[in-house]
């Protein structure tokens, strides 16, 4: 239900963005005299069936595959260790580029891929490890084996880790009125109007983009900061790809609050979400 109206709150899209998506959606035949331009950002939710051709791309005449449908949207995996390992791993690369490589023997064809991956799990085949309400009844290599279908490098690319409880009934029953996905936007909008502005020199709309040289220029860190992210880099083993990533999550939230410096508070909510690889990829280590 939340990656459904993750679409919600996105920036809206650029003239520039939609002319690309509906270039993609052209190509298989997905645009009508009704719709001749995409407007909306994408939302892409395959079965976990799916097989890495219709995934990435490919076929005879190669064509774009759910991660090029996704360009500039979401693509949500649910039930992520359902999928075939072999399926999730060809992500990778993707994920990293932005841009998918299919080639044949007369040719070589290039689509951008430029998405937003959010995959939902359970923490165990029966869904009740770490659970204070009832309790599990996997049996350890059975959980070991479920979690290893997502592999470390993989994991590694996945920016924000968010474990969700399950709901009680009286938040079911609640009249609280919560935020709507329109003042969210609002300022999720303001956030992306910064970031565009900071960058209209490099041709990019958002901190995902940055390469390293610009997270060097635009997500400096005091002193206080780099002491903070030098203890969390040794104590949760980071990668150096987590490294830049925590970096932009920083920048993001503190482009959320409008705050032209990456602050302490900024830094340690990104470095909070880096938390459930060690929690539950580490279960080796807790037995």
């Amino acid at each position: 239900m939340l990656a459904r109206r993750l679409p919600s709150i996105l920036p809206e899209l650029s003239f520039n963005e939609a002319l690309e998506i509906t270039k993609i959606y052209s190509i298989v035949g997905l645009t009508s005299k009704e719709t001749p331009l995409i407007l909306k950002r994408p939302f892409r939710s395959p079965h976990h069936t799916i097989t890495s051709v219709s995934l990435v791309g490919g076929g005879k005449n190669p064509k774009p595959g759910e991660i090029s449908l996704a360009h500039y949207g979401v693509l949500f995996l649910d039930e992520l260790p359902e999928f075939n390992k072999n399926t999730l791993e060809v992500l990778r690369g993707p994920l990293e580029d932005r841009i998918v490589t299919i080639s044949r023997l007369n040719a070589s064809i290039t689509y951008p891929c430029n998405f937003m991956l959010i995959a939902s799990m359970n923490p165990c085949p029966c869904g009740y490890y770490g659970s204070n309400d009832k309790e599990c009844c996997c049996k350890p290599d059975q959980i070991k084996k479920y979690r290893n279908k997502i592999s470390g490098p993989l994991l590694d690319r996945i920016d924000l880790h968010i474990e969700v409880n399950g709901v009680k009934y009286e938040k079911l029953q609640s009249t609280k009125k919560e935020e709507t996905s329109e003042t969210i936007r609002k300022r999720v909008n303001k956030a992306r109007k910064i970031q565009i502005t900071r960058y209209k020199k490099y041709n990019i709309y958002s901190n995902s983009e940055l390469s390293p040289s610009l997270i060097e220029k635009f997500c400096k860190l005091n002193s206080e900061c780099k002491k903070i992210l030098e203890i969390s880099f040794e104590k949760l083993g980071l990668s150096a790809r987590a490294y830049s990533r925590i970096l932009k999550v920083a920048r993001t939230i503190a482009d959320l609050e409008e705050s032209k410096e990456i602050k302490q508070k900024h830094l340690a909510e990104a470095i909070q979400y880096r938390s459930l690889d060690r929690k539950y990829w580490d279960y080796d280590n807790k037995k």
